[in-house]
């Protein structure tokens, strides 16, 4: 399995270490082009697992680490010139694997990284279980959506028709068409049904301004657009 590697550093002499250190053992390897849309670019390369230092720009590690958490169960190393112990027992709390401090050598890092990513996949295969969809991050695991610190959590039908709008990439899926998956997936569902479910999944949406997300399209069906 070619394993990703996401790391959060802001020290681009370290990142390019890193980047290169790991390349030559086949991770792949990749980093945030913006600090600010950090989970935004979380969500696109769907890393493995995360190296994230404490001191970053916008907002700090800990934060980040609270974001990924929230919706991920990926596997999250620190990585910091920091020593004082409440910095390893506040990343360890938020869910952290483990806490390397700076200096460190690079074969040490390359031990823990493997024995993580051994320990984790070992069994099962990697999957990525999240899509993002208007700045929020669905949980496709989870039957719930996220936005802003904010989490909904949405009926087993609620997410099926949200999950299906939004994969479709701003196209029309009809009325029968969402009637006929749901059907297959074992919930029975008639036109009446699916009309509450449209209109309980946009008065959820509301709560993270994404209402307007869901439009239907007279005589045709609905549609998730980007915002």
């Amino acid at each position: 399995m070619n394993m990703n590697i996401f790391i959060i550093e802001d020290d681009p002499i370290l990142l390019e270490t890193l980047k290169e250190g790991l390349n030559q053992w086949s991770y792949k390897v990749s980093s945030p082009n913006d600090f600010s849309l950090i989970m935004e670019d979380f969500v696109v390369h769907q890393p493995h697992l995360v190296l994230i230092d404490i001191q970053l720009p916008k907002f700090d590690g800990f934060h980040w680490c609270r974001e990924i958490r929230a919706v991920s169960k990926v596997p999250i190393i620190f990585l910091s010139s920091r020593d004082h112990p409440m910095d390893m027992v506040m990343a360890m709390n938020l869910g952290a694997d483990d806490y390397v401090q700076k200096p460190f050598h690079m074969d040490v890092l390359l031990a823990k990284i493997q024995a993580i990513l051994r320990r984790t996949y070992t069994y099962e295969e990697a999957s990525v279980d999240i899509i993002e969809w208007n700045q929020a991050i669905i949980d496709l695991k989870s039957g719930g959506i996220y936005k802003n610190g904010i989490t909904i959590e949405l009926t087993k039908n609620e997410f099926f028709i949200l999950s299906v709008l939004v994969r479709s990439n701003n196209e029309i899926v009809s009325r029968n068409e969402l009637m006929q998956l749901l059907w297959k997936d074992d919930q029975f569902i008639n036109d009446n049904t699916l009309t509450a479910n449209i209109t309980r999944l946009r008065q959820k949406l509301s709560s993270l301004n994404l209402a307007n997300g869901i439009i239907t399209k007279k005589g045709l069906g609905y549609m998730a657009i980007t915002l």
